[in-house]
């Protein structure tokens, strides 16, 4: 009788088990899906909302801005009141999000709930999850959570585009949003099955430090967006972002020499294997983020493609960039990280160099097949190794840290990317539109201006069947003169704005060179010196 309860018993927690880490990946499939479908969606939400491809540009940077900027400080909440209740907040942050971008009314609505409170929700969640992960399973089992929360962010990654694009032609973008929120609905359900994991060291906050860190990530790219709106404190941003840094590296170096409470520890950075992994990682997400806000914005305003079209289109980018990540994975062998890391920049760089020498040829997205191939086998090596190379020699009473500084990293360079990227590109167009106007033959003098201006204001967020039927009233030549314009000027911005990806790529080649000259990182056993145990 008691060994056969034993057994019940035995089975109960393995498919609560086994339902918990389905939860939980279910919860990291939200996280990942989110930024894909508004990706794919700028056009739809900037013609339902009445606003412009800048400002919902704007709200995708500042959503990962925010997570990026208070993910530190988030795993310090959730070390203060507990895992489970962060894990909680953040799924209600996040549901609060997702349920607004589903009843929006105005681009308001959009920054408020879905970029701040939603962005606040993903710092609070996603270092409560690690922690849940580690806490809740054993063994076998937690190999087994930890691989199918990271292939629940894997396959959002790869038919994020895809779903997005279906769900926004077939139904509406708010339907894809209220998907989220039964999806962490249910994550809810199961709240029972969390047990919560208990902090035992200390608790006190470094309030200067994360003072200091959102101001730093903050400014240099609120500085970024400010400029694309054309704001006048774009060098006042930057210039408070730059200085938070260096007092934000001031502070916890003089806090760590004092034995007191550090928002993280600055001997992390004295590893330089860690130093290249988290600059690595930066790169690698500056690309992505570069690439996923100006193909989409390419793919729905220049070739005029619905987001079923669009979603398609960069499948060949997020599906390859999947498989190459799971082949690396079981692949790699005795190959040493640093090599492949090399592999994914150089893939990745040349992918973009293609890109950039096809999009003004381009007619079609079938033309960008294969340098999208290409980008996305360069970017899978790199989710392959990048990780694991800059964690494996931390010891494991560091790990949560120094893996909350690479996800810092990580958000930071996604924003970064996507914020600067998209602002390149539009004032490049705004820049193009102008200049093209004033030197037409076409346009009369006194409205050279005026069509400049309407330009740079409105023909970004227009296809040209949509720009067509606002000047049916103005005479064939000057119609025509204008489309031309606007035909021409698109393709010279995308080009212009995929150098930022192209030179992230190219500075992480550049970095996959040191990281060959150091000696292979060794997973650690607990015996590393101070910097890394």
């Amino acid at each position: 009788m008691t060994t056969a309860g034993s057994s019940a018993g035995e089975r109960q927690q393995s498919r609560s088990e086994r339902l918990l880490a389905l939860l939980l990946s279910m919860a990291m499939f939200v996280l990942v899906v989110d930024t894909s479908i508004m990706n794919v969606s700028i056009s739809a939400v900037t013609r339902d909302l009445g606003t412009t491809v800048s400002g919902v540009q704007s709200a995708i940077a500042l959503e990962a801005l925010v997570s990026a900027a208070f993910i530190l400080i988030g795993s310090k909440v959730g070390d203060l009141i507990g895992r489970k209740k962060a894990y909680i907040l953040g799924l209600c942050g996040y549901a609060i999000g997702a349920l607004a971008m589903a009843l929006a009314q105005s681009l308001t609505a959009v920054i408020v709930f879905w970029a701040i409170i939603g962005g606040l929700g993903a710092s609070l969640l996603l270092p409560a999850m690690q922690s849940l992960v580690h806490g809740n399973f054993e063994g076998p089992a937690q190999r087994k959570a930890y691989a199918l929360v990271g292939a629940a962010a894997a396959i959002a990654a790869a038919v994020g585009p895809l779903l997005g694009g279906f769900i926004t032609t077939y139904l509406s973008w708010r339907i894809a949003f209220l998907f989220e929120v039964v999806v962490i609905a249910v994550v809810l359900s199961g709240i029972k099955l969390v047990h919560d994991v208990a902090y035992e060291g200390p608790r006190s906050l470094d309030l200067i430090g994360a003072l200091f860190s959102i101001l730093g990530m903050g400014g240099l790219v609120l500085s970024i967006l400010a400029w694309q709106e054309g704001g006048e404190a774009v060098g006042l941003l930057f210039a408070i972002g730059a200085i938070a840094m260096a007092l934000l590296a001031y502070w916890l170096v003089s806090r760590k020499r004092q034995s007191r409470t550090v928002l993280l520890d600055p001997d992390l950075f004295k590893a330089k294997g860690y130093r290249l992994g988290i600059s690595g990682q930066m790169l690698q997400q500056i690309s992505l983020g570069g690439i996923m806000i100006a193909l989409p914005i390419y793919l729905q305003m220049v070739l005029e493609y619905n987001a079923m079209q669009a979603g398609l289109s960069l499948a060949p980018l997020s599906l390859t960039m999947f498989g190459v990540a799971l082949l690396a994975g079981k692949k790699a062998g005795n190959r040493r990280a640093a090599a492949i890391i090399r592999w994914g920049f150089l893939l990745a760089a040349i992918g973009m160099g293609f890109l950039i020498f096809i999009v003004p040829r381009a007619d079609s997205g079938w033309y960008l097949v294969g340098p999208l191939v290409l980008v996305g086998s360069g970017l899978g090596l790199l989710v392959s190794q990048l990780n694991n190379y800059t964690l494996a020699p931390i010891s494991e009473e560091r790990v949560s840290e120094a893996a909350g500084v690479n996800s810092a990293a990580g958000s930071f360079g996604l924003s970064f990317g996507l914020a600067f990227a998209g602002a390149i590109m539009l004032a490049t167009l705004a820049t193009t539109f102008t200049t093209m106007a004033e030197q037409s033959d076409v346009l009369p003098p006194a409205e050279q201006q005026q069509v400049a201006q309407v330009l740079e204001e409105d023909a970004q967020v227009m296809s040209n069947s949509q720009l067509e039927q606002l000047l049916v009233d103005q005479p064939p030549q000057i119609r025509d003169e204008i489309i031309r314009i606007n035909t021409e000027a698109r393709p010279l911005a995308l080009q212009v704005a995929l150098l930022i990806p192209l030179l992230a790529t190219l500075i992480g080649l550049v970095n996959s060179f040191r990281m060959m000259r150091l000696p292979d990182p060794t997973p650690s056993d607990g015996s590393q010196d101070t910097v890394l145990g």
